[in-house]
């Protein structure tokens, strides 16, 4: 999830026309007024805080290329400075330059899911799609990103000159303006002067509230700690219990395997087994069965968090939380049979030998 807001701008504020967390219902924000180029222009002006900015619009189209079809692809149209805004990093050819931007060619720079679908086995710079009915070539393609929150995969997209989009698409569209810090830790400045020079742009009179919202990650970030923190008090708390149970169970089965084998521990005694062989036993014993009830875990866990993965939410299990998971069935499997183990290793052979 880190990663997720970290490709989409860490240190880009967003201004729009909606609040992400705002507390009004859809219907107060939807007749707010569209961001318009204009305002872009008046923002990008007079900005002392940003280091760069782009203006961004889009809509699903569908796409093709010869008999290939994909619909409800992202088209996002936008300027050359968007690589930069957002640090994109090119897998094969280039992005756009100014002149392409502003000129409007068209051009497009493609994302890694258009290209496996499209051009598996060939290289697909150069090559022309059409985008609904219009054509475009391709210069470029994007290193893959993954999804956003599990929600929208910035891999499903193809990026466009702006100005080539509202010839084609329309130009009575709201913007969204992506402005990048030129500090991260002066956010919250840059903040400030974003929504003066706006109100200033959108003509908002003095006490009005503004009618257009600034967005950042950290909105997204705060509501994303709690929710985890939350999780991990409970995940804590149902696997503490669940180690709890298990070890309980596991002990006693191993009691009641010393008890049934208490003759066994006899003859091996008599025979010179010495009491650390007899404790390795029942304790080896018992981590087996800890081990293989962590392996289990780890073999329904995996395809489990490979689906949450693909349809709800970005998830991942790296090798390091695999040995940890081991590493704790071991130590439970100690803890667990140590007390039946040691009670085995200090029977007296000679009533051993007489436990019927």
């Amino acid at each position: 999830m880190k990663k997720a807001f970290r490709q989409s701008g860490a240190d880009v504020l967003f201004v729009q026309k909606f609040e992400w967390f705002g507390k009004e219902d859809w219907s107060f924000y939807r007749n707010r007024k569209d961001i318009t180029m204009a305002q872009y222009d008046y923002l990008n002006r007079n900005s002392q805080t940003a280091s760069i900015m782009c203006p961004s619009v889009g809509g699903n189209r569908t796409l093709k290329y010869s008999d290939l079809v994909l619909e409800n692809v992202f088209i996002l149209g936008t300027t050359y400075e968007y690589q930069t805004t957002f640090g994109l990093n090119i897998e094969e050819g280039r992005f756009f330059t100014q002149r392409e931007s502003d000129g409007g060619y068209p051009v497009c720079v493609i994302g890694t899911e258009i290209k496996n679908a499209f051009f598996e086995n060939a290289n697909p710079i150069g090559k022309t799609i059409k985008i609904g009915s219009y054509s475009f070539r391709i210069i470029g393609v994007v290193e893959k990103q993954g999804s956003l929150l599990g929600l929208f995969s910035m891999d499903n997209r193809v990026i466009i000159p702006i100005n080539k989009f509202f010839g084609l698409f329309g130009g009575k569209r709201g913007l969204s303006i992506n402005v990048k810090a030129a500090d991260i830790k002066e956010m919250d400045d840059a903040k400030e002067e974003i929504i003066s020079i706006m109100r200033k742009a959108r003509k908002v009179p003095y006490g009005v509230r503004d009618d257009f919202g600034v967005n950042q990650q950290e909105a997204f970030k705060t509501t994303f700690e709690s929710l985890t923190s939350l999780i991990k008090i409970i995940g804590t708390l149902i696997t503490s219990l669940s180690l709890i149970v298990g070890s309980v169970g596991i002990a006693n089965i191993m009691f009641v395997s010393v008890k049934e084998r208490t003759k066994e521990i006899g003859i091996r005694k008599a025979i010179g087994a010495k009491r650390r062989t007899i404790l390795f036993q029942f304790l080896i014993e018992s981590i087996s069965i800890c081990l293989l009830g962590g392996i289990i875990g780890i073999l329904i866990s995996f395809p489990i968090s490979l689906l949450i993965n693909a349809f709800v939410l970005p998830t991942a299990m790296p090798l390091w939380v695999i040995f940890l998971a081991l590493f704790v069935s071991i130590v439970f499997g100690v803890l667990a049979g140590f007390f039946p183990a040691y009670n085995a290793a200090k029977m007296d052979p000679v009533d051993s030998l007489r436990y019927e």
